[in-house]
């Protein structure tokens, strides 16, 4: 199968596609021990990685960012939403910067992100709930991926709820490379 990126053609592997780990929440991961084994950017996609889809930052999404703060971390907002949703979003949890119509799964936004945190690709993670564009993206770009259980599945606009269906497909064939792949790299889980 192959995907067309700016006029390239460009395959798609099945590796690409497969986020590093998986795991149930944002806020399951243990970012000190991140930290502590080198990583100084985060990236995260928003809706339904942080908070539900079109939902406003609560406090447990500014109490986190504060953390991230905290702790030494650079974050950025790379959503493929309008400007008007990310830097509300990034107004209320104040500790990171933005990239708006990031055009995820291109690597460009995700380039972008490194360069305006000054983090490259051996110290940067990213953080989001959709395969085809949060950890191809980020797999194509070569930054470790970690994939989260959607917030709140099936509250989200039709394209999205579509994609959820390719995906679970996609899943079915993560469970056994989980098993077998040399890629498999586990975050840190609180």
């Amino acid at each position: 199968m192959c995907f067309i990126f700016c006029g390239k053609i460009e395959p798609m592997s099945k590796r690409n596609l497969y986020p590093r780990d998986y795991v149930e929440s944002t806020y399951d991961i243990d970012f000190q021990k991140l930290y502590d084994e080198g990583y100084r950017g985060v990236i995260f996609d928003v809706d339904n990685t942080l908070v539900p889809h079109n939902a406003p930052a609560d406090e447990r999404a500014k109490a986190f960012f504060k953390e991230l703060n905290d702790i030494g971390f650079k974050a950025l907002l790379l959503s493929n939403n309008k400007e008007p949703r990310v830097k509300t979003f990034k107004e209320a949890v104040k500790y990171c910067t933005y990239i708006y119509k990031a055009g995820k799964p291109g690597k460009a936004g995700y380039e972008r992100a490194m360069e305006q945190m000054g983090t490259d690709v051996t110290n940067t993670i990213f953080v989001g709930d959709q395969i085809l564009t949060d950890v191809w993206g980020a797999n194509r770009a070569g930054i470790r991926s970690v994939m989260v259980k959607p917030v709140k599945k099936w509250h989200e606009e039709i394209q999205i709820i579509f994609k959820r269906f390719l995906e679970a497909i996609i899943l079915l064939g993560y469970r056994i490379y989980k098993i077998y792949g040399k890629e498999i790299n586990k975050v840190p889980l609180k």
